[in-house]
């Protein structure tokens, strides 16, 4: 072929062929001018990358790039540009030194795919398989399975080359399955699916479960049914229901499917009956029911809609009909099978095409039949379950027979011991079945059957033997209930307990006889039906047996006490108080001592006291003050009134401590009525240093200087406010402190009012230090803080006390000398005479009262007390009470001459010279 001079070397080209002349083998020279010439004509670069193949034909560096520049060469040409048939044969040329290397190959290959060269690429595929190595045949059967699979290739051509290509590489299979679905061959798909499913070893590469590839295999079997064969399709898919549990509804409906696609209806209804009488779940039995109900729609919507074609026809066809009847077919060989069978069957039912009420009535019945179905699974799942049967029995209510068969199916099936619920109740229904159709006989069969099957607790047989007592009952035959009863309760002989224990079971009917619930009832039978020493006979029966209870106790002294067996009764309290503890016991104590104080009264004085003394020695703390005050009216009413006050002081030290304040309330309130107010004074006493909360304390002190001030007893009042606000807070507590301010604005004078002044600012600054310095958890289980710890609290966390204070605890020393006992009360507490008064020296030492400079500026005095002027003048005798004498007292060593100085003395002044002296 001749080259055009313009493709011959230029000026410029020749320092590049100089080279290459003198070094015409080497590769790099051969790139560089290549390089060099990148703007040139493709013409004159594939003249040099020819000259340099031929120089070297083995580099795949020249023949790469040369088969690349072709490939855009031809990129935008027509498939039928003679440029593709000189590409082609460029790599033809290639691939004789190039077969080895499948890039080269690649490029090849989807250059003829695009040229829709058939037959020449499946070849060159071919070639290219047979020339590399097996390592890497995987780069070339992934574009040639995109080539079979193009719409234009032959389907065989196709086959053969997926039945190749799994050949190498059976993994792919899935693959191929995928192909044959959606080339429409179903037959080979089912059958490929089917080999994959019955491989243990497959393990799929997309992820699909064997339940998944289940459900694929058919639904391509029920839905081409028709098409695929030489597969046993039913017992494929039973397989399938018995191996896999997930979604057995839906392969229920595929194999019903199959059927109905085989045009075997009738073989369809038997699988959707099967598959709802098999399934366990309610959603398998929901996807079946739906389906079965839809085809059966179908079914008839169809079957109507021939049916009206047919009338239009029959009306033409009619005629001819009449005359062929009268024609004998029996010679004629001409006539169909199916004329003939339709003249054989005509008139017999199963053959009549108008079975459009068959039809109706049939899918009524399956929906009328859904309810019983639905339970039906419900049982299946669980067959043990108890309620579940008896919403059965409802379902089929008004047909007796139903009812019944279904109640023998539920005691035949249902086990006591893994029964969910009362399996009792089956037993009782069904004799109540039998009951309500005036069936006695029967109903005695099933109550005779039910109490010897072995429940698993004894109160569902003694369940069931009550139920049979109450129809007998209802039904007046009393005799036979006592007797029914008799035989329940009855202790099993020695010889049927020896033959148990060589058996090494124990049923429940060897532990009736100790049932409370069969006891009780009986009991109640025999007092209504029985006589006196029947029914006694059962209580002493329940005593024995040791299983009677509180009630049962009250109940069997309430029947004696109506035959007016008074003492009997009594013992029968004696009996219950002795089994029971508390707090079952409490009810029979009370009924009790009521009883029997109501009945003796007086006469029997000191039993009735012998009794309380048991009673609340043996009550907890919780229970005692009932109890107590029992007592107390026993001996208000009929006693001593000194007895009644020791049972309430006695009642008072054993309640609990939250009660102890209503009781002392009440024993102050019976005091006070039996022996006048005076008295109510010992038991405030009492009851103030008992160990009460300070909440009570500050409630009981609040009363007793109320008391106090009603008897005209003011110093007493206020040595009781003294006492109280102690324990009272004025910023949390104010009650006390406002009672004690009114009780000074009527009754008190400036001094007195200005000492409860100084208290209240005392104990509101120790309140408020003690809340900052105290322990967290002494403010928290509430523990009393006298005043004096409350004073000495600041000095312990390292605050200084002011100088008042100080002087007011050293000139204090004659309280060291108070026993201890003297020494817990607090200071200013008067007494009155319950316990000996202590010496008047040494219980208030420091005897005058505080009284400052009457030029005092103290601020905090200022703004409690009015800034009014005040006329000085003589206070009466008879407002000091006591302390008036104390001054009188010349045993003080005081005359009036040093208590005129004293007086004109301030507080601090005259406190620094008792110190001196």
């Amino acid at each position: 072929m001749s080259i055009p001079r313009e493709y011959y070397p230029s000026q410029d080209d020749l320092p590049y062929e100089e080279e290459i002349l003198r070094n015409p083998f080497s590769l790099r020279l051969w790139w560089r001018y290549l390089v060099a010439r990148t703007e040139a004509p493709f013409m004159k670069r594939s003249i040099i990358y020819e000259r340099a193949l031929k120089a070297l034909p083995g580099s795949y560096k020249l023949w790469y790039a040369y088969l690349r520049e072709r490939l855009e060469l031809v990129r935008n040409l027509p498939i039928t540009h003679s440029q593709y048939e000189t590409l082609n044969n460029t790599f033809e040329r290639a691939l004789v030194t190039m077969h080895k290397m499948p890039r080269i190959w690649i490029m090849y290959l989807q250059t003829l795919t695009s040229q829709k060269l058939v037959t020449r690429t499946r070849r060159t595929f071919d070639r290219a398989l047979c020339a590399l190595p097996v390592t890497q045949h995987d780069r070339i059967w992934e574009p040639y399975l995109i080539f079979v699979s193009q719409k234009d290739i032959p389907i065989e051509t196709s086959l053969r080359v997926y039945r190749r290509y799994l050949t190498y590489d059976p993994s792919h299979i899935e693959d191929f399955i995928e192909f044959l679905i959606n080339s429409e061959r179903w037959q080979e798909a089912a059958e490929r699916l089917a080999g994959v499913l019955n491989d243990d070893q497959f393990f799929s590469i997309k992820g699909k479960t064997k339940h998944r590839l289940w459900l694929e295999l058919c639904d391509l079997m029920t839905k081409h049914a028709t098409e695929v064969s030489g597969l046993n399709v039913d017992a494929i898919i039973r397989g399938g229901i018995r191996k896999f549990t997930d979604e057995v509804g839906r392969l229920w409906t595929s194999l019903a499917d199959y059927y109905i696609r085989r045009k075997l209806p009738e073989k369809a209804r038997d699988v959707f009956e099967e598959g709802m009488m098999t399934v366990v779940t309610v959603r398998d039995f929901s996807v079946i029911f739906d389906a079965y109900s839809q085809f059966e729609e179908s079914m008839l919507a169809y079957k109507m809609e021939n049916l009206d074609l047919s009338d239009e026809e029959g009306e033409n066809d009619g005629e001819a009909e009449e005359e062929e009847d009268e024609v004998d077919i029996r010679g004629n060989v001409e006539l169909s099978v199916g004329k003939f069978e339709k003249k054989i069957l005509k008139g017999f039912w199963l053959h009549d095409d108008s079975d459009v009420d068959l039809r109706l009535a049939r899918l009524e019945h399956l929906m009328d039949r859904r309810p019983e179905l639905a339970n039906s699974v419900l049982l299946r799942q669980n067959p043990h379950n108890v309620e579940q049967w008896h919403r059965r029995v409802k379902l089929f209510e008004g047909n007796p027979t139903r009812q019944i068969l279904t109640y023998t199916e539920a005691v035949r099936t249902v086990d006591p011991m893994k029964a969910v619920g009362k399996p009792h109740t089956l037993w009782v229904a069904f004799a109540k079945l039998y009951e309500t159709h005036n069936d006695l006989l029967n109903a005695r069969v099933i109550f005779d059957k039910s109490v010897q099957v072995n429940y698993k607790a004894v109160d569902h047989l003694a369940s069931i033997w009550c139920e049979w007592a109450e129809m007998e009952l209802r039904h007046k035959n009393f005799k036979d209930a006592l007797d029914l009863m008799r035989r329940a309760t009855a202790v099993p002989s020695v010889e049927v307990k020896r033959r148990v224990a060589a058996d090494g079971f124990e049923p429940v009917q060897m532990k009736l006889h100790k049932s409370l619930k069969l006891w009780t009832f009986y009991v109640d039978l025999e007092e209504s039906l029985g006589t006196l020493e029947s029914t006694r006979a059962v209580y002493e029966s329940i005593l024995d047996l040791r299983i009677a209870t509180p009630q049962i106790i009250i109940n069997y002294a309430m029947l004696l006490e109506e035959h007016k067996y008074f003492e009997d009764a009594f013992r029968v309290y004696e009996r219950g108080v002795k089994i029971f503890k508390y707090p079952h016991v409490k009810d029979i104590w009370v009924t009790y001592l009521s009883k029997f104080v109501k009945r003796y009264g007086k006469t029997k004085l000191e039993r009735a006291r012998e009794l309380f003394e048991n009673a609340v020695e043996t009550a907890p703390g919780e229970c005692v003050k009932p109890l107590y005050l029992q007592y107390a009216k026993l001996e208000e009413d009929y006693g001593l009134a000194k007895r009644a006050m020791k049972v309430y002081d006695q009642a008072t030290k054993a309640v609990p401590a939250g009660e102890k304040l209503s009781m002392y309330e009440i024993y102050i309130a019976r005091a006070a009525e039996m022996f006048g107010v005076p008295k109510t004074r010992e038991i405030y006493e009492q009851a103030i240093q008992s160990g009460l909360p300070d909440k009570d304390v500050t409630t009981m002190c609040m009363k007793y200087a109320e008391l106090e001030k009603s008897l005209g007893e003011i110093d007493r009042a206020r040595t009781i406010y003294t006492h109280a606000v102690q324990y009272s807070d004025p910023r949390t507590s104010p009650d006390l402190w406002n009672q004690w301010h009114e009780f000074e604005v009527q009754h008190g004078n400036e001094d007195t009012f200005r000492e409860m002044l100084r208290m209240k600012r005392t104990i509101a600054a120790g309140y408020s230090q003690t809340h900052f310095i105290l322990p967290e958890y002494a403010m928290q289980k509430d523990e009393k803080v006298s005043l004096d710890k409350v004073v000495d609290a600041p000095k312990e966390a390292g605050v200084g006390e002011d100088e008042m204070a100080a002087l007011e605890r050293k000139l204090a020393p004659a309280d060291n000398d108070v026993p201890v006992k003297d020494n817990a009360r607090t200071v200013g507490f008067v007494s009155a005479g319950h316990e000996s008064q202590v010496d008047a020296s040494k219980r208030n030492v420091n005897q005058e009262e505080i009284e400052l400079p009457e030029e005092s500026d103290d601020e905090d005095e200022d703004e409690d007390v009015e800034k009014v002027e005040i006329a000085q003048k003589d206070v009466p005798s008879a407002v000091f009470g006591g302390l008036a004498k104390k001054r009188e007292d010349p045993e003080n060593g005081e005359d009036d001459a040093a208590k005129g100085a004293d007086a004109r003395l301030g507080a601090l002044e005259r406190l620094k010279r008792r110190k001196k002296e």
